[in-house]
Order: C-alpha cells, then sequence, then structure tokens
C-alpha cells in the first residue's frame, strides 16, 4: 500500500477539501532469488484521494500486476486487490522543531485479485497506520510511520509479508528535502514484520527519489529501491505522476456562472 509517491512513508498532509487527486505509478522490480519460480513483478497502480471536510481524505486505489516467473512456469497478469480508506490530519503545525503533525489511516483490502495466479492474497485484510511529521525547516522534514495490520497481510502480488494468520507490525522513516520550488529529494526506511515466526515474510528495504512540480496541479516522481528480505525486491525503478482535480473551486465557479445567467437583467427605461 503506498502513500506518498514515490516513498511507502506516509506524510500527514490530506488532500485539499473538493478536491480529486489521481496518481499512478509503474514499479518495475527484480525479485529475491528465494521467490523463484517468480523472477520479476511490474506494478502499475492507480489511487484516488478526495478531500472532505475536518482535514479527512477518502482513498481508493488498486493495481494491475505483471508477474514474470522462469522458463517453464506460467506468468500472471491482471487486477490486484482493492484498498478503501480513510486518513484524518488531527493535528497540524507550522513551526520548525515543534510538537510533529499526525496523522492516521485506516485501510480495508478486499480480495479482489485472483489468489490463485498470485494477484492477490485471498484476505480482506484490515490496516491501521499512525503517521508524524516533523519539519527542520520550510524546506526539510522527516516523516515517520507505525502501522498495525490486524488481519489479512500487507501483500501486493508476491511482494510483501505474505502470513496468513497472526499480526503485521509495518514501520517507515523518510527525509526529504526541497533543493528548489520545483526539486524536492529524498530516502527512506521501510520495513514489516509477522508477529508469528515462520508465517511471514520479513521486508526491509530502502528507497531513494524524488518528486518534480510541473505546476501547482502536477508532479512526476521517480525512485530507485532495493532490499536484502525475501518480501522485499531486491532492485527495483519506479516512475509515476500525480495531478490535482480541484471540483470545488469548479463547482463554485459553474454556481457563479449560473448566478449570473439567472440573475434579473436590468430594466431599461423608455422615453
Amino acid at each position: 500500500m503506498l502513500a506518498q509517491m514515490p516513498f511507502y512513508t506516509d506524510n500527514a498532509d490530506v488532500t485539499d477539501r473538493g478536491t480529486l487527486h489521481f496518481e499512478f505509478f509503474n514499479e518495475f522490480d527484480g525479485l529475491q532469488s528465494a521467490q523463484f519460480p517468480d523472477l520479476r513483478q511490474n506494478t502499475a497502480n492507480f489511487k484516488f484521494n478526495y478531500g472532505l471536510p475536518h482535514n479527512l481524505e477518502l482513498d481508493v486505489d488498486f493495481p494491475y500486476l505483471d508477474i514474470y516467473r522462469t522458463s517453464g512456469s506460467a506468468s500472471s497478469a491482471g487486477l490486484g486487490d482493492t484498498d478503501l480508506g480513510v486518513k484524518w490530519n488531527f493535528y497540524k503545525t507550522s513551526d520548525p522543531m515543534s510538537v510533529p503533525a499526525l496523522s492516521a489511516s485506516l485501510y480495508i483490502e478486499f480480495p479482489t485479485g485472483d489468489s490463485s495466479q498470485d494477484l492477490g492474497s485471498g484476505l480482506t485484510d484490515y490496516w491501521l497506520n499512525a503517521i508524524a511529521q516533523e519539519p527542520f525547516s520550510d524546506k526539510s522534514r522527516i516523516d515517520a510511520n507505525f502501522g498495525f495490520l490486524f488481519a489479512g497481510n500487507t501483500s501486493t502480488g508476491v511482494l510483501g509479508v505474505q502470513t496468513t494468520r497472526g499480526h503485521v507490525y509495518t514501520g517507515g522513516l523518510s527525509f526529504q528535502h526541497d533543493f528548489t520550488p520545483h526539486l524536492t529529494l529524498g530516502a527512506e526506511l521501510y520495513g514489516a514484520i509477522a508477529d508469528t515466526s515462520g508465517l511471514g515474510k520479513d521486508q526491509l528495504q530502502a528507497l531513494s527519489g524524488g518528486i518534480y512540480q510541473l505546476n501547482n496541479r502536477m508532479s512526476v516522481t521517480f525512485a530507485v529501491l532495493g532490499g536484502s528480505h525475501i518480501a522485499s525486491p531486491r532492485i527495483g525503478g519506479q516512475i509515476g505522476f500525480e495531478v490535482d482535480f480541484p471540483l470545488r473551486r469548479t463547482h463554485a465557479a459553474a454556481q457563479s456562472a449560473f448566478n449570473q445567467l439567472t440573475s434579473p437583467s436590468p430594466q431599461w427605461r423608455t422615453p
């Protein structure tokens, strides 16, 4: 479950009220040798966020997966599991080195992917995530996440912790710096572990990437990543984009235009 592209660690911000935010990324990963006969996985992910009142955000996302296997083993392709979530930014901060901004998110992942082809987990997942964001300055910040998956697993295709019972703990730490008004670069460390020995696949990976803002509504993202545990990609690359559609402002503009069209016209007096 991806957070703030291109990072797996989420930030405390939520989508502006009345704005539809769309994200797409494509990640191509080389898998660990322990995943044999699975060799590579391509994840094309589509995500929609909508800003609600009271600093709430509604999220929906789903991946399209391609899993490439060794010769003699059939590859898989198709839709993966679908996520539905809500995020709440309940404390904001603007002063560096003060109390961090705080948020929480709850995700439910529905088993819409074909588990017989490893496209889905076959389970309904319930995942709660705590988020803290601390600004060091107006250009630098650090994000920290701690998550608890109390049912299901964190897998996307053949990546992620694939336990079938027990719980999974997730955590992430990322640092980002705005080098220019348009370019942000950062790095993160992200991991997950199951609380029942032998039932899960541990995950530990590092990522380095950035965001380039094309204008005030659209950005492109990029990253390289790799890990040393079986549930992490051995090496991978990611590229994507995100765009905002301010529906609330569009609605207000349409309402204003409607009012102008329907307002009484001035009465001209005849001589």
